[in-house]
């Protein structure tokens, strides 16, 4: 995926749900990963032509493990004059050490999502952007059906009340495999995760599961990433029109 491809994604999701307004100050959570990365350089991109002006930080709230090195990370952020900040913390002694869970995902969101929103208000932001891209977007769906029973997946904007921050998800229009091949053409200077459980979690598991409906049917993920945008789900802005026009489009492709 090329850079004018990336810009044009995201700024067709940020339109369609509104994601920017003028003045916003907005904190892009960076894990270090191909995803985050592709988030700043999809912003920091947008940046510079949207017609609503807005202004960019860096977070890593980093959650303690050895080898962990954020070096390139630095420079990238300020080869993009964009303030970087990373947050110390003890969350993976206290996941692994301390209450050694069997299951420290959702958990170990929580507390990341915490220390970041900490950090965003006491930058003087308004918005948190996350990576979440298309196949995240699907995968959530999937878990919420597999293993709570219910048709859900998170929304590409939503307020929090107890902060006031509104967070953001970009990337929700590109699916994970343009994402890497942005990565290995723009030669992105992703870090590794060092986190134990890696590889090893029920996202994992849906991941996998998802390759495998692919395989057998094409076009199963987009069947289910529009069964998502459309599925008045609670807590998602009314997307009617984007639906209409979305399939309208697909019905001029097929007759093309």
């Amino acid at each position: 995926m090329k850079l004018q491809r990336l810009f044009s994604l995201t700024r067709q999701a940020v339109d369609d749900y509104h994601m920017i307004s003028d003045g916003d100050r907005i904190a892009v959570g960076i894990s270090g990963g191909k995803d985050s990365l592709t988030l700043l350089y999809a912003l920091h991109g947008l940046q510079r032509f949207y017609p609503k002006p807005f202004e960019l930080c860096a977070i890593t709230v980093d959650l303690g493990f050895e080898g962990f090195d954020l070096e390139p990370v630095k420079r990238l952020c300020e080869r993009f004059s964009v303030p970087y900040t990373i947050i110390s913390t003890d969350i993976g002694k206290i996941l692994f050490d301390i209450r050694q869970e069997t299951n420290p995902c959702s958990l170990c969101a929580k507390l990341r999502k915490g220390a970041l929103n900490k950090a965003a208000l006491e930058a003087g932001c308004n918005k948190v952007a996350y990576a979440h891209h298309k196949d995240d977007l699907v995968e959530t769906m999937l878990l919420s059906l597999l293993y709570e029973g219910r048709f859900y997946s998170f929304s590409p904007n939503t307020y929090l009340d107890r902060t006031g921050l509104t967070v953001i998800r970009p990337l929700i229009y590109i699916d994970e495999p343009d994402i890497i091949g942005f990565r290995n053409k723009y030669q992105l200077p992703v870090c590794k995760n060092p986190c134990p459980a890696d590889g090893f979690t029920k996202r994992e598991y849906v991941k996998k599961l998802t390759k495998q409906l692919l395989q057998e049917n094409h076009d199963a993920k987009n069947h289910m990433f529009h069964a998502i945008i459309s599925g008045h789900i609670p807590g998602w802005p009314d997307n009617s029109n984007i639906c209409n026009e979305k399939e309208e489009n697909q019905d001029a492709d097929a007759i093309l």
